[in-house]
């Protein structure tokens, strides 16, 4: 008895075997065509950016620009970068990095690994290196927009020509834009490790110790403060009613110490501070000794003030209020000078 033949083994199919592949093609191409569309987006929107600002008084200028980071990021690498706004002030730059991945493109990491230099209209130009430079730009459509500011280990040198800064170094400087509920926006700033220049005002009343400052406020109508440059923006945020309220903010420079908390200011018609700030002084009389020296108050209205400061003292600390009013800044009943000025009403 003889068994019936095996049937023959069918052919391997080999179209299960190339699916795979073919797919993960498609997806490649796919996702290359996106990329260089994306690619093709961010230089068009940077260019728009660029000229709008133009329109509005802005120069913004870079010898070369380079868009990479494909696959899966988007990194924008700026050559010899320039910017100036309409008040003279500016910043320059060897090289900026931004970054972003390519499933966030709003959210942008930026660095200046070269070091920067930031304009003054009148004092001039800064020299700024530093461990590390960086910050991050996210929430673009917000009001405002979530922008933060790190850097480590700094150094500050006038260039050539431009006039003396306050400050040589810092260990830390930071700064925070934050958008809030209720058309609220968030301003935080810091300051730790400083190191004051050999003479002026900031080396007088340090007396060579290290210099920290903060400042926490929060201001409101943000929606309001919109406009073709910066004095054309806050103009629009005061005329609608937007005010600070100062949650925290202080000048530690050795044993003196400056600090607010609690007051509201808001900008008057001609462009100058307003509002009242209670403040809480240590070591004041060594601090206004020195505005007078510097010629930064009258040396008149600064032994004024000391008077008041010393009658309301209790140890080393006293309290007080200055009062930004009409233009003027007062010290409880002595004026000390014109109120800072915010943008130039002119």
């Amino acid at each position: 008895m003889s068994l019936p033949d095996p049937s023959p083994a069918r052919k391997f199919r080999r179209l299960g075997l190339w699916l795979p592949f073919a797919a993960l093609g498609l997806l490649i191409v796919g996702w290359s065509a996106a990329w260089v569309w994306a690619q093709g987006q961010a230089a068009s929107r940077m260019d728009a950016a660029v000229e709008a600002l133009g329109q509005a008084g802005y120069h913004v200028t870079w010898k070369n620009r380079q868009i990479g980071g494909y696959p899966f990021r988007m990194d924008v690498t700026l050559t010899e970068f320039s910017a100036r706004e309409p008040s003279g002030w500016g910043l320059d730059a060897p090289r900026i990095e931004g970054e972003a991945y390519m499933h966030a493109l709003t959210h942008w990491m930026i660095a200046a690994p070269a070091g920067l230099s930031f304009v003054r209209p009148v004092g001039g130009p800064v020299a700024v290196k530093g461990d590390l430079i960086h910050a991050s730009l996210t929430h673009l459509t917000a009001r405002p927009p979530s922008f933060s500011f790190e850097g480590v280990k700094l150094t500050f040198a006038p260039q050539a020509g431009a006039q003396p800064f306050a400050l040589t170094s810092a260990d830390r400087v930071e700064f925070h834009l934050r958008a809030g509920p209720d058309d609220e926006g968030g301003v935080f700033a810091r300051l730790d490790g400083g190191k004051a220049r050999l003479t002026g005002l900031f080396a007088r009343v340090a007396g060579g110790k290290p210099i920290a400052m903060v400042w926490n406020s929060t201001l409101s109508k943000m929606s309001a403060f919109q406009g073709r440059d910066w004095g054309d923006a806050v103009r629009h945020w005061a005329d609608a009613g937007g005010r600070m309220t100062v949650r925290d903010a202080g000048i530690t420079a050795g044993d003196a110490v400056l600090g607010a908390r609690g007051g509201s200011l808001c900008v008057d018609s001609g462009g100058r501070l307003s509002g009242i700030l209670p403040v809480t002084l240590r070591q004041a009389t060594r601090a206004l000794d020195a505005l007078g020296a510097e010629g930064l108050v009258d040396q008149g209205a600064a032994q004024s003030a000391t008077a008041v400061v010393q009658a309301r003292q209790a140890g080393d600390t006293a309290q007080a209020t200055l009062d930004f009013q009409a233009g003027r800044t007062t010290l409880g009943p002595v004026a000390l000078g014109a109120a800072p000025k915010v943008y130039d009403a002119h």
